[in-house]
């Protein structure tokens, strides 16, 4: 059986919320060297800028301007952290 270790995010009002993983996946998923809370962080990141992709670019019909700039924003932040464009990330031009 595997046990779980717990990661808990805070927003910027201070409600805070948690997230149970099992024990030794942030390892698999991490580079050497690299803190857990880094990881937890980065892939959230990720997800977030993957879902705010889908939403503007694989929409039908015209999308709200603050959700392209929403996007955009998220786009920019990902590249900040990561050092390559969403696009070159994941081979996935607009």
């Amino acid at each position: 059986m595997v046990d779980t270790e717990t990661y808990t995010i805070e927003g910027p009002n201070g409600d805070t919320d948690s997230i149970e993983l099992p024990e030794g996946l942030v390892d698999v998923l991490s580079e050497q060297g690299e803190e857990p809370a880094s990881v937890v962080a980065e892939i959230t990141l990720l997800s977030f800028v993957q879902r705010a992709h889908t939403i503007v670019h694989h929409a039908e019909g015209e999308v709200p301007e603050d959700l392209l700039e929403i996007n955009e924003k998220a786009e920019e932040l990902f590249e900040e952290r990561f050092g390559v464009s969403f696009a070159e990330a994941t081979g996935h031009d607009h």
